[in-house]
């Protein structure tokens, strides 16, 4: 099973060939259905990973609660 980063950087690959425009519809298809199944590879290594901060978070008191993560353009 491929890591995080090697999913991302193939999406990454399949989202630039699809913006080109200039593949058979077939093969964009394809690509596509390659791209969904990666796209949801991520997430849910992202929701782990997610889950796996929360508990470093919390306090053996149960003190501290985690918080969600601002969107992407609030980091920025």
């Amino acid at each position: 099973m491929a890591s995080f980063e090697e999913s991302l950087k193939q999406l990454e690959a399949i989202v630039g060939k699809l913006e080109r425009g200039d593949l058979p519809l077939e093969e964009s298809v394809r690509l596509f259905e390659e791209g969904v199944k990666l796209s949801n590879a991520c997430k849910t290594d992202l929701e782990a990973a997610e889950g796996k901060v929360q508990i470093l978070l919390k306090q053996k008191d149960g003190s501290r609660k985690p918080e969600p993560f601002p969107p992407p353009s609030d980091r920025e």
